[in-house]
């Protein structure tokens, strides 16, 4: 598979600067599995109000975020065939919950973070994930179990099926 770049992951995914944090794909099994890479720099928005003097330790990447990433990686895994950027119209892509997030270590700028993304198991509109997140092959942080839906924007948005809302 040749890697996917922003560009292509753009067309599956609704999030946009500040908050799109999956920079490449490295590898994509349709319905199976997907490995995605986010560059982590101190240029990132949540750095903007550190101190020149702050410590290390506080650059470390908000866990809230890595996570984020990781889910945006599930969803282009999910959405990969049956893309909807539009989240005003088609179907839209819904966290419900994650279970046992571990975090083993902090990432910090000049990291880059792989996910490891695998499809447990799929029900109706609602996907089951697991994997991990790693940096230099070491284990960062754990994902035991996220769940997202898919649901029709109409039932979101009050619109008619189909009609897309202004």
């Amino acid at each position: 598979m040749t890697p996917l770049t922003v560009a292509d992951i753009k067309r599956v995914l609704p999030h946009r600067y500040p908050m799109l944090l999956v920079d490449r794909v490295t590898e994509l099994v349709p319905n199976e599995r997907l490995t995605a890479l986010k560059a982590v720099t101190a240029n990132e928005p949540w750095y903007a109000e550190l101190a020149d003097e702050a410590p290390d330790a506080e650059y470390a990447y908000p866990p809230v975020l890595l996570v984020e990433s990781w889910c945006q990686a599930a969803g282009t895994l999910v959405t990969w065939e049956n893309p909807n950027p539009d989240v005003l119209s088609g179907r839209v892509m819904l966290f419900a919950g994650v279970s046992d997030a571990e975090f083993v270590r902090p990432v910090l700028p000049g990291d880059v973070v792989e996910h490891r993304v695998r499809l447990s198991r799929s029900i109706g509109d609602a996907v089951v994930f697991e994997g991990e997140s790693a940096v230099g092959g070491e284990v960062v942080m754990r994902i035991e179990r996220v769940t997202m839906a898919m649901r029709p924007a109409s039932e979101l948005t009050g619109a008619a099926p189909g009609e897309r809302q202004k």
